[in-house]
């Protein structure tokens, strides 16, 4: 047992670094961007890695570590908009279904079924294909994909939480149904919530670099770290560090979400 708590300790510690060094790179991008994300030179066309520009330079002349920066808030900025769509309205459509239950539930939970039954990403897919690329439709598009996910999640909260003592001394107090949804129950949901929303956060980074990649997401002249990666593959022999930078960044912000989010 004291092995498991150590390793569990050391997960959060990995988790809590990693995560922190990507929040110091938000910060110095938002604060103290080195170069123009944008700004072109020729005459640093595949610079090396120097002083003046820590990553080096791309197939423009542009400073690959400014482009890193600029994609890590565009991609974090997507993600966080992703989770806020699906965990609002998943949150809205589980607390309904899974309070009142009856035809309600039965509508509602049959149309979250079918729309569950598609892969997100492949989802996503079809509603940018409908919608167009760009990074508002991506968020947008991701967003509604994630909405059936939260949604199982809250309503199977609800369908056990709803049956509890307090929530019954609740009803005999006189309290109404919504604030017993959302002010006495939901609370009591936020521990599964919290953790899945992380699970969700860390996906939902993964779609959107995989969008970019594949050229259905953000569009030049933005960054994304996917869109980077798409940019650096013709070059991945002659200038690896072209493609290596952004790649280490996406793997060191999932596995640092990923090793907080399963020690919450």
């Amino acid at each position: 047992m004291q092995k498991k708590k150590k390793r569990h300790s050391f997960n959060f510690i990995l988790g809590a670094v990693l995560t922190g060094l990507i929040a110091v790179m938000l910060l110095i991008g938002i604060f103290a961007m080195p170069y123009a994300p944008d700004a072109m030179n020729k005459s640093l066309k595949f610079a090396g890695i120097s002083p003046a520009h820590l990553m080096g330079c791309d197939n423009f002349g542009r400073d690959i570590f400014s482009r890193v920066l600029q994609g890590l808030k565009m991609t974090l900025g997507i993600a966080a908009g992703t989770v806020c769509i699906g965990t609002f309205f998943g949150m809205v459509i589980g607390a309904f279904t899974g309070y009142f239950g009856g035809w309600l539930d039965e509508v509602l939970m049959r149309i979250n079924d079918a729309v569950f039954a598609f892969p997100s990403i492949l989802l996503a897919l079809v509603m940018v294909s409908l919608f167009g690329t760009g990074k508002w439709n991506v968020m947008l598009a991701l967003g509604i994909a994630f909405i059936p996910s939260f949604a199982r999640i809250v309503r199977s909260e609800f369908l056990y939480q709803k049956n509890l003592d307090y929530v019954k001394s609740a009803r005999l107090m006189g309290a109404g149904h919504l604030r017993i949804m959302f002010v006495h129950i939901l609370p009591n949901t936020l521990p599964v919530l919290i953790s899945s929303i992380m699970i969700g956060f860390n996906n939902a980074v993964l779609a959107e670099a995989g969008m970019s990649y594949l050229g259905i997401g953000v569009q030049p002249p933005d960054a994304s770290l996917g869109r980077m990666l798409s940019e650096a593959q013709t070059y991945l022999f002659s200038t690896p560090t072209y493609a290596m930078f952004p790649g280490l960044v996406l793997i060191v912000m999932i596995l640092g979400f990923s090793l907080l989010a399963d020690e919450m």
